[in-house]
């Protein structure tokens, strides 16, 4: 592992564990000075310095065309999602912008029945897609770039992926859209944010849910970290809700700091990122990683915890015969 990520991993260290009904949360802090300023998806488009539109009238699924107007970077957060134009997307990778530039990012589509224009340009939805989802598109992003050095998902995974997290929620979309299934879980979801709450300093979020590690994020600013917190939250929460019939096992910090031991061996690719830094790419039987690194600092820090079949990529041999159509 890169000696810069592997020392950041060193210093990380855990607040107390906090947990609201089958959801642990560990509060994760590190005496790593943060990195230099940039702004957040909500301050840059609530400030008017971030456009984000179709990459044409005519649009393309998995792109988007992105004018930082600010005079400083713009942190892009992997599995952010962003609403309007023709459909809802996802980013799918971490994307610090250059400032005052305009950029192509790749995106996954959230939104399977919708491809009509409902706004010129896009908005900040407020969610983040939810921990499972976000494993699955990683490992299919990694296995884009060692093909073809591209940031593409697995759009019909994703499809299929919030099909089933609606059905499991018993909630129906008209257009399929991830959105929907946050919307009405809203009140639920308001539980875990009440209770887990931001703390100051606080850089990052390690979660558990029925006990067992489901994985963490870690930002290099505090003050992004803290309007990111609640987006972060409702993430892992999804998945919280999703899976409270199964069985629980205890949660913990040794938990926590053992998953973290094992990210050291992960193996490890580096790509160009799209804007600023190195994309840094982990994955090992276990657990599926990613590092942005500019300047030999850690912007923006996620590993997750996934099943072998999740790894793989495989989905079921009734998803594998489904069509998926715009």
């Amino acid at each position: 592992m890169d000696p810069i990520v592997t020392n950041y991993l060193f210093k990380l260290e855990f607040g107390e564990l906090q947990i609201f009904n089958n959801m642990g949360v560990v509060p994760m802090f590190t005496s790593v000075s943060g990195s230099s300023k940039y702004l957040t998806l909500k301050e840059a488009l609530g400030g008017g310095l971030l456009v984000i539109t179709e990459i044409s009238h005519a649009g393309s699924v998995p792109e988007l065309r992105v004018f930082n107007k600010a005079e400083i970077p713009v942190l892009l957060l992997d599995g952010e999602e962003l609403a309007g134009a023709k459909q809802n997307r996802v980013l799918n990778t971490t994307i610090l912008l250059k400032e005052e530039s305009e950029t192509i990012i790749p995106v996954s589509c959230t939104e399977h029945g919708r491809w009509s224009y409902a706004s010129a340009e896009f908005l900040d939805s407020g969610n983040i897609m939810n921990r499972h989802l976000r494993s699955k598109k990683a490992s299919s992003v990694n296995r884009s770039l060692q093909a073809s050095r591209s940031y593409r998902g697995n759009q019909g995974a994703v499809w299929e992926g919030i099909a089933s997290c609606a059905e499991m929620a018993n909630v129906h979309s008209s257009t399929g859209a991830m959105s929907d299934i946050y919307e009405c879980k809203e009140r639920d979801l308001k539980g875990y944010l009440d209770v887990l709450k931001y703390i100051p300093h606080q850089r990052g979020i390690f979660v558990m849910i029925n006990g067992r590690v489901a994985g963490f994020d870690v930002i290099s600013l505090e003050s992004a970290y803290e309007i990111i917190h609640p987006k972060l939250v409702k993430s892992y929460a999804m998945d919280a809700l999703l899976e409270k019939q199964r069985d629980h096992e205890t949660p913990s910090t040794e938990k926590a700091r053992a998953f973290l031991e094992e990210a050291k061996s992960c193996n490890e690719t580096r790509f160009g990122s799209l804007g600023y830094g190195w994309d840094h790419r982990f994955e090992n039987k276990h657990m599926v990683g990613s590092a942005l690194v500019h300047r030999e600092q850690v912007i923006h820090l996620a590993f997750f915890e996934v099943e072998e079949i999740e790894r793989i990529g495989r989905i079921s041999s009734a998803s594998g015969r489904r069509r998926f159509r715009l």
